[in-house]
């Protein structure tokens, strides 16, 4: 209690620009490697499944550091550790992400608020990127959740929001292409069949859930270097080996709820989290109106209002968006830090992966694509 207190009367006692300017620019720092030099290499935390023991728990999982090796790329580091590009890449400012280096401590940002809706079937979260499946618990058995990165619809191609349901399955579709997308790929020059059939040319990956939203889908990728981007024309992507555990667990029926919540506030072990996301382009929604919603809901929700200073607090951390859950009540903007455990590099060398250049030209080409909408 007397340590919490005191890392409280800093915050209450802020009245300072100065003060605020330090805490911002500790927060943008990553992670100083000698930091964790002397720390024990333990086993990474499992990347997609997590219990909540507590029903008022509503933040799942830990932060981790993994140092780099020489051919690790931050997209290489996601995929390993169910993480979005997008992800992985805000999280450790500063870090090239196509060439982070040897030994180069990187942040996983491997925790996550859980969306405040029900905790029932399908919740995919634009904002974060990131869907949540919170299947039926057995009697007498704790919720569990699963999460997995996803990429969404870039602008002028949005993810819809609303609630939905899954109507429908598949293994190895064939894409029936949209006359949209042939249209557009026509203009680019790169001209699609109106039918293309399963195999590592489909889009589509081995795995399809089809939404009661007519024309939208939850697929697998054949490639899953997008995945944790904008980068679809409205479909949600997963990495072909989430799609293949989530297809398994989702029946025909299950209800999907879609939502685009960049601030959550969430509490676990006593603690109060915050995490906050860069808005989307194409977000008409003021940020200032969402954290007033948000201040609003946890107030009638917990009957304990944050004050004044804890909502300046908040709104700093929003104007940074780093993606990763900090602890508001322990005025330190690397707290995560402290907190993260320091895990062995399991990346393991893929001879059919893509060639760095390779990787680099076909991003190039989303970008391309972007320019013309």
């Amino acid at each position: 209690m007397l340590k919490r207190l005191a890392l409280l009367l800093p915050l209450l006692a802020l009245g300072s620009c100065a003060t605020l300017d330090d805490f911002l620019g500790s927060l943008k720092k990553g992670p100083s490697a000698a930091a964790f030099r002397d720390r024990p290499i333990e086993e990474p935390i499992a990347p997609n499944t997590f219990q909540l023991i507590d029903p008022e728990q509503s933040v799942v999982g830990e932060p981790q550091v993994v140092f780099t090796r020489a051919d690790d790329t931050l997209s290489d580091l996601a995929r390993e550790y169910g993480l979005g590009y997008d992800e992985i890449v805000t999280a450790n400012p500063g870090i090239d992400p196509w060439m982070p280096g040897d030994n180069t401590p990187v942040l996983l940002p491997t925790q996550y608020v859980l969306p405040n809706v029900p905790r029932a079937g399908l919740v995919l979260n634009i904002a974060s990127k990131r869907l949540f499946y919170f299947p039926q618990a057995a009697d007498g058995e704790p919720q569990q959740v699963l999460t997995y990165p996803i990429g969404i619809g870039r602008v002028g191609w949005e993810t819809p929001l609303g609630s939905t349901k899954v109507v429908a399955k598949a293994r190895d579709p064939h894409w029936w292409v949209p006359s949209s997308v042939r249209r557009e790929h026509a203009e680019l020059g790169n001209p699609l069949p109106a039918v293309v059939p399963p195999g590592p040319d489909n889009p589509l990956g081995s795995r399809v859930l089809k939404l009661e939203m007519p024309g939208y889908l939850i697929h697998g990728t054949n490639q899953p270097y997008g995945v944790g981007m904008r980068v679809s024309h409205g479909c949600v992507r997963l990495y072909p080996e989430n799609i293949e555990n989530l297809y398994a667990l989702v029946d025909v029926g299950e209800a999907v709820m879609i939502i685009n919540e960049p601030y959550q506030l969430g509490q676990h072990n006593g603690f109060l989290y915050f995490e906050s996301h860069t808005p989307l382009k194409d977000d008409e929604v003021p940020a200032e109106t969402r954290l007033q919603a948000l201040f609003d809901t946890h107030a009638e929700v917990s009957g304990r209002p944050l004050n004044v200073h804890l909502q300046d607090h908040v709104k700093a951390l929003a104007n940074i968006a780093s993606g990763v859950p900090v602890s508001i009540a322990m005025y330190d903007a690397n707290e995560f830090f402290a907190r993260a455990r320091v895990v062995r590099n399991t990346v393991e060398a893929d001879p059919n992966a893509p060639t760095l250049i390779e990787v680099r030209e076909m991003m190039d080409e989303v970008d391309d694509e972007e320019e013309l909408l």
